[in-house]
C-alpha cells in the first residue's frame, strides 16, 4: 500500500493532531513474524507485511491466526520469531512505543458490570493517564459516537452484547490512537451500528493505520483500503482490494441451472452464491475454465477472491478444482 501525505487536519470526535509538519503517517513493519505455542502448535508462521495509514482488513477463516497476530502488534504476546517495528522501533523490544499510540479492542473484551459506561471509561482514561477534564469531554464525544448516550446511567451488566461492542470500541478511541487494531468489532452489532462503524474508520484513517480483523467480507469491502488475506496462520495475499480483484478476473462465472442440478455443482465447484429465480436457481461460482456450456464471466467481488484464496475447510472432491483454479502465474 502506497505511503500517503494527510493534505488537511481531520475533524471530529475520532480526530487528532496532523503529524508534524503534515508529515506522513505511522508504518507498521512486520518482518518474519512467526508465533508457535507450546505442543507445536503455530498460529503465525514467517508472516512478513507493511501497513500505512488507512484501513487494512486482515480477512480469513475463524482459526486462521488472526487474533495472535493482532496481540502481536498489540504487545499483548511476544512472538517466537520476527521483529514488529514501528516506525523504525523495535516494539518487541520497546512495548512502550507501541502502547503509547494503540488503541486496542480485543475479540473478548472484559467490563465491570456495576459501573456505567461513563465510568467504566472515565476509569480506563485514568489509567491512560489522561487528565480528568480532557476525559470527561472526551467520553461524552465518545459515547455519542457510538450511540449509547440514552443508556449512560444503566450498569454494563445490563448491556446487550452489541452494546458492550460498543463500550469496546470507545475504549479502543480514548487515547486518539495513531494506531488502532480492531478484532472481529463488529460482531454482535446490527446493520445500522456496523454501517455506523465502517463510516468511522474510513474518517479515522486517513493519518492513521486501522487494522480491523474478520472473516466477514461485507466488514471490509466498503472500507478497506489494503487487504491481507490470512489462512493457517500464512499471508497468502497482499495489496489493495482492486490489484487483487484485477487478479481474479475471468475466474468467477454465473449460470442458471435447475433445481436439481444445484446441489451437483457445490460438489465439483467453489459456489459464492445460489438465488433461486423462476427459471431455476442462478449459481455464482469460481473455476478456471467456462463449467457450464452456457456460463457467463462476470467481474469477481471480494467474496469471490475470498473463496479462490482460502483453502476449502472441507476436503473432498471440491478440493480439486479450487486447485486446478489457482494454477497459472497469477493463482
Amino acid at each position: 500500500m502506497t505511503e500517503r501525505t494527510t493534505e488537511h487536519a481531520p475533524t471530529g470526535p475520532g480526530a487528532g493532531p496532523a503529524e508534524p509538519g503534515g508529515g506522513r503517517g505511522p508504518v507498521l513493519d512486520l518482518e518474519g513474524v512467526t508465533k508457535a505455542f507450546r505442543g507445536g502448535t503455530t498460529a503465525v508462521e514467517d508472516l512478513t507485511l507493511r501497513l500505512t495509514p488507512g484501513v487494512v482488513g486482515l480477512l480469513g477463516p475463524n482459526g486462521a491466526g488472526k487474533s495472535t497476530l493482532m496481540r502481536v502488534m498489540a504487545t499483548v504476546t511476544r512472538p517466537t520469531a520476527g521483529r514488529v517495528l514501528l516506525d523504525g522501533t523495535d516494539i518487541v523490544a520497546r512495548p512502550k512505543a507501541m502502547r503509547a499510540v494503540l488503541g486496542y479492542l480485543p475479540q473478548d473484551f472484559g467490563v465491570y458490570p456495576h459501573l456505567t459506561s461513563r465510568e467504566f471509561l472515565g476509569y480506563l482514561a485514568a489509567a491512560k493517564g489522561l487528565p480528568a477534564r480532557t476525559a470527561r469531554a472526551r467520553i461524552d464525544d465518545l459515547l455519542e459516537l457510538v450511540n449509547l448516550t440514552s443508556a449512560v446511567r444503566r450498569p454494563l451488566g445490563g448491556y446487550s452484547g452489541g452494546m458492550l461492542r460498543r463500550v469496546g470500541i470507545a475504549q479502543a478511541l480514548l487515547a486518539d490512537p495513531r494506531v488502532l487494531i480492531a478484532d472481529e468489532p463488529t460482531a454482535g452489532l446490527d446493520p445500522e451500528e456496523r454501517a455506523r462503524f465502517r463510516n468511522l474508520l474510513a474518517e479515522l484513517s486517513r493519518d492513521r493505520i486501522v487494522v480491523l480483523s474478520t472473516h466477514i467480507v461485507s466488514d471490509v469491502e466498503s472500507v478497506a483500503t489494503d487487504l491481507a488475506v490470512v489462512a493457517a496462520g500464512r499471508l497468502l495475499r497482499h495489496g489493495s482490494p482492486d490489484s487483487l480483484l484485477r487478479e481474479a478476473a475471468g475466474l468467477v462465472w454465473e449460470a442458471v441451472v435447475p433445481a436439481d442440478a444445484a446441489a451437483g455443482l457445490q460438489s465439483r465447484h467453489r459456489v459464492s452464491r445460489m438465488v433461486r429465480t423462476g427459471d431455476g436457481v442462478r449459481v455464482r461460482l469460481v473455476s478456471r475454465h467456462s463449467p457450464l456450456p452456457d456460463a457467463v464471466s462476470v467481474p469477481p467481488d471480494l467474496e469471490d477472491l475470498y473463496l479462490l484464496v482460502v483453502p476449502p475447510s472441507r476436503t473432498g472432491p471440491a478440493a480439486a478444482p479450487f486447485q486446478a483454479a489457482l494454477r497459472g502465474p497469477s493463482w
